[in-house]
């Protein structure tokens, strides 16, 4: 594979433990990456943003040190990642990383020399959750509207970049394309934004406020950078820029695509804000910017400072990774806000995957064993019932492949149930068990059926495992291994015919589960 592309989350603040929020970015980013995957080399990076003033406060509350509160806390977001199958080229912490602390204060550098850093005086209106100032007129009822709560006022003396410098070069990156934002409704958000005017923002922080905490502004010992100026470098950062590693020219300067996956809540940052520190370093912008809504219980986001947080790790123990990612990746929408209901986890797994695709591969690996003595048949001439069968299963991955390469993860799980739905009813029209009943009274037309049959479906469970293996992983290869696919080539896996392979009938892959 010569291509190859980047693929991000974002990194969260390690204040607490990571919420069902964070799971869902983790796996639609995932399912990404293992998409692309498919057909080149892919970097894919996660990790924590530790030098947050809501981590200090949070150790303050706790009457512990910061560096222990985050040591202690980055585990829960790794625990999470490893938990879900999440398959990362790294886990960056921007708190402990050199890399990441060299390449923030190289980039810094650089905006500099641009002439693009001044200081001034400075008062607004800061939200501590969000770490973003905000102007009167974006409150709520004067509460930031994602934390419900109001912002302090905040007189400091800070260094500030000049992004009114770069609203004409933004628009111009947007509107040809060459960052591209997707939906097409956080694109417009974001060319209003620009076309409204934009004000330089504030990029540095008091040590005093910052309590001491988070990196060194450049020859200016009494600031630190402000948490998103530092915590956006990381994504270059993490593939050794800074030296002119293989990485990064491999990963980013170099890539098809360098891909951030995150939330609508971050956008202004990573739509506005980095690709203007990049254009200000000289370094290659991004090319598309994925931006998902919210996990909501009874309409509210699911928040750690609103205090309603669904603790993934806790579904992942009781029901399975693969329950939790099923969920997430078929019944959210990619890019719309969705409400979070365990009834709803547990009943999409009992009907599409214990009902449907684990039925199908249970009939076809009993139906083999039964029959044929667990040798797969060869397939004689098709008919119109198989050949409706084959179209579906072209069908299936290229209307898979064109969704998830729109980024929409939820049309792409869809299009593959049409032909777990397709091969069911195939097996039902075809009823296998009245041909091996005909061919055991000598109907040589019925046993040639019969063949053709257990053929094309095992054919067409091993098209579904591989076109699942981006999204349920773990269940994917369960499934391969019991229809003999031992090759972990996906493509060849699907190239390969099954006749005269040795099969035993598969055990429950998807047992039944129960809400508890």
């Amino acid at each position: 594979m010569s291509s190859t592309a980047f693929v991000s989350t974002t990194i969260p603040y390690v204040n607490a433990q990571p919420h069902l929020g964070h799971a869902f970015e983790y796996v639609q980013a995932d399912s990404l990456a293992r998409h692309m995957a498919l057909d080149r080399e892919v970097y894919f990076l996660s990790g924590s943003d530790e030098n947050s003033l809501k981590n200090v406060l949070a150790a303050e509350r706790e009457g512990v040190p910061t560096r222990q509160l985050v040591d202690r806390n980055v585990q829960y977001f790794e625990r999470l990642v490893d938990a879900l199958s999440i398959d990362i080229s790294r886990f960056i912490r921007t708190s402990a990383d050199a890399d990441h602390i060299a390449g923030a204060t190289e980039i810094w550098r650089r905006m500099q020399e641009n002439g693009d850093l001044y200081v001034k005086d400075y008062e607004g209106l800061y939200c501590v959750g969000c770490e973003q100032f905000y102007t009167p007129d974006e409150l709520v009822d004067g509460k930031c509207p994602e934390h419900l709560v109001p912002p302090e006022r905040v007189r400091e003396h800070n260094y500030f970049f000049r992004l009114s410098r770069y609203g004409d070069q933004l628009l111009d990156a947007l509107d040809s394309g060459r960052l591209r934002v997707h939906p097409a409704s956080r694109l417009n958000e974001v060319t209003s934004f620009i076309r409204a005017g934009l004000e330089d923002i504030s990029v540095s922080r008091s040590v005093e406020r910052a309590r001491g905490w988070g990196i060194p502004v450049p020859g200016d010992d009494s600031q630190v950078m402000y948490v998103w100026i530092d915590a956006l470098t990381n994504y270059v950062n993490a593939l050794d820029w800074t030296r002119d590693g293989e990485r990064y020219e491999r990963f980013w300067a170099g890539a098809e695509q360098r891909v951030h996956v995150m939330g609508k809540g971050v956008l202004r940052f990573h739509a506005v804000y980095w690709p203007a520190m990049l254009m200000s370093a000289g370094l290659p912008l991004p090319t598309d910017v994925v931006v998902h809504g919210y996990i909501t219980t009874g309409g509210q986001k699911l928040s750690k400072s609103l205090g309603n947080a669904v603790d993934p790790m806790e579904l992942v123990d009781r029901y399975g990774a693969d329950a939790v990612r099923y969920y997430l990746l078929a019944d959210f929408s990619p890019f719309g806000d969705g409400d979070f209901s365990e009834e709803r986890l547990v009943a999409r797994w009992n009907t599409d995957l214990a009902n449907g695709l684990g039925n199908l591969v249970s009939r076809v690996t009993a139906m083999t064993a039964r029959y044929r003595g667990g040798t797969v048949p060869a397939a004689g001439p098709l008919e119109a019932p198989e050949r409706a069968l084959t179209d579906q299963m072209t069908a299936s991955a290229e209307a898979c492949r064109a969704a998830m390469d729109r980024y929409d993860h939820r049309e792409a799980l869809a299009r593959v149930w049409d032909l777990v739905r397709r091969a069911n009813a195939y097996v039902d029209e075809r009823a296998p068990w009245h041909l091996a009943r005909a061919a055991e009274e000598g109907d040589a037309s019925a046993a040639a059926a019969l063949d053709t049959v257990l053929n094309l479906t095992l054919r067409a469970s091993v098209r579904l495992a591989v076109l699942l293996l981006p999204f349920v992983p773990e269940s994917a290869r369960r499934i391969l291994d019991a229809l003999g696919a031992t090759t972990r080539d996906p493509a060849a896996a699907v190239a390969a015919d099954p006749a005269g392979r040795r099969i035993e009938k598969a055990p429950p892959l998807f047992p039944r589960l129960e809400l508890t």
